[in-house]
């Protein structure tokens, strides 16, 4: 089998105009014209030796093939990335501190430090791992300098000089995945067995106040004239998972780093909005290391949004 080396200048363009929407807004964004990344994308359907892109309407969309593509090539791209940061880079000195949400600390937080450490040997990192009110406050004071929150209501850049808007991640109620017997749950066994709908309030599993999702929670159920009773309080995310893996009640969170002995639950209860998750930074004007952790951050997640965003549709 003849080997194919792809080309990354073809490459880029193809991951630039699909973050973008548009081949016309990528040749702009990196300086070419559209004919020019027109021809790029032809020659990368020649070197993967079948079609990547077929028509939807006036717009074009990604084959299967196509879909496969772009993730490696988003891959290829971050690994030539760090590598040119990592020879380039490598005299930057000094520290960051960075906060996440408890939701991506087992997920991401050891990919995002392993992947900057190598690309910055010399510089220090502290990570903090907390709630989002927590983590916007010391953005605010200047205690840490990037922070991975949910967006709040208010929220301006006289309180955090540097935001960045991500992904738009949806709210959504989870309940245990298993009965007591270890098979999975029908959603008619968790509204009969598990949620006590009917006459019973709806027992409810969140955060200790401040807490924007528990807010939401109630406020959806009370809209929705859907009685509720707090059944278990904790300080942290791991005590919430257990409850409600143990039948305890319902929550209210995103599909991000959903423990496997859980499930999205669509069994009638209101709808629910969705938050906005945002990079937030201590400075308007990033240094050079803060900014490479920032960039870093951004595309772990938005490589593992699509992960996370299956579990939610598959519910």
């Amino acid at each position: 089998m003849r080997r194919v080396n792809f080309d990354l200048d073809v490459l880029r363009s193809f991951v630039t105009g699909m973050d973008l929407g548009s081949y016309a807004r990528a040749a702009e964004r990196l300086g070419r014209s559209t004919s020019a990344v027109s021809a790029q994308m032809k020659k990368l359907e020649e070197q993967a030796g079948t079609a990547i892109f077929r028509k939807s309407g006036r717009n074009l969309a990604l084959t299967d093939a196509g879909q496969t593509m772009l993730s490696y090539a988003r891959r290829l791209l971050d690994l030539n990335d760090e590598a040119a940061t990592a020879l380039h880079g490598a005299d930057l000195e000094g520290w960051v501190r960075l906060g996440l949400q408890e939701d991506f600390g087992e997920a991401l937080l050891p990919a995002i430090l392993g992947q900057f450490a190598r690309a910055h040997p010399k510089v220090r990192i502290e990570a903090r791992v907390g709630r989002n009110a927590d983590l916007i406050e010391r953005i605010e004071k200047g205690q840490i300098d990037l922070a991975l929150t949910w967006g709040q209501p208010g929220m301006d850049r006289a309180s955090a000089p540097y935001i960045t808007r991500i992904a738009e991640v949806p709210m959504c109620w989870i309940t245990a995945a298993r009965s007591d017997r270890g098979d999975f749950l029908t959603p008619d066994d968790v509204g009969a067995r598990q949620m006590n709908l009917g006459d019973d309030p709806l027992p409810l599993v969140a955060f200790e106040p401040p807490c924007l999702l528990r807010d939401c929670a109630t406020t959806a159920l009370d809209r929705a004239g859907v009685a509720w009773r707090m059944a278990f309080v904790s300080p942290s995310l791991g005590g919430l998972w257990a409850a409600t893996a143990a039948g305890l009640g319902v929550m209210v969170r995103t599909p991000i780093g959903l423990p496997g002995n859980l499930r999205v639950f669509d069994g009638g209860l209101p709808a629910l909005p969705s938050l906005d998750l945002n990079l937030l930074g201590s400075e308007s004007e990033p240094s050079d290391i803060v900014r490479r952790l920032a960039d870093i951050l951004m595309a772990s997640v938005r490589d593992a949004m699509p992960g996370y965003l299956e579990r939610l549709h598959a519910a």
